[in-house]
């Protein structure tokens, strides 16, 4: 017996959340390695610094710039979803067709996350608002973010006994 089973899709707290834990796991990734490259004393902004965006070396922006965005398209395209998504239950997929993205539709999106942010992240959120819950980001690359959560609500006893053994 085959269920159809309509969309459900992530909300703008639910994908902020996401971002959030997204965030912190990188930042547990990338702090040892500046910290064992620089010291502690990359983390603090001194008066001898021509400007506060000045960087170290070009480690600085591989490991602060380059490796968020490469880690972001390879979750999307090998799990459907970054370690955030993932814990919350949510895949970003083709609009179209609902499938994977295609390192094409990845790369896309993550280039578009860059007119999101502009002016003042509004297209991050518009995703409070928009009826299929898609930032600018996600209407520029075709993309949905899908919440798949286990909803066990229709299943009868039985069929739960069954999934057990």
């Amino acid at each position: 017996m085959s269920r159809c089973r309509t969309l459900v899709y992530a909300g703008f707290w639910r994908r902020l959340l996401a971002f959030v834990i997204d965030s912190f796991l990188f930042s547990a990734l990338v702090l040892p390695l500046l910290v064992g490259l620089y010291g502690r004393d990359y983390f603090y902004w001194s008066a001898e610094q021509t400007s506060m965006f000045s960087s170290y070396s070009v480690f600085d922006f591989l490991l602060t710039k380059l490796l968020p965005l490469a880690l972001i398209v390879i979750f999307w395209v090998k799990l459907g979803a970054t370690p955030g998504k993932l814990l919350l239950d949510c895949r970003v997929v083709d609009a179209q067709t609902l499938q994977p993205l295609s390192w094409k539709k990845a790369l896309l999106r993550c280039l578009a996350y860059a007119v999101s942010a502009l002016p003042i992240y509004m297209g991050f959120i518009w995703i409070a608002w928009d009826k299929r819950k898609q930032g600018l980001h996600d209407k520029l690359a075709g993309t949905l973010v899908l919440h798949q959560g286990d909803d066990y609500a229709d299943a009868s006893l039985r069929e739960l006994m069954e999934a057990l053994r």
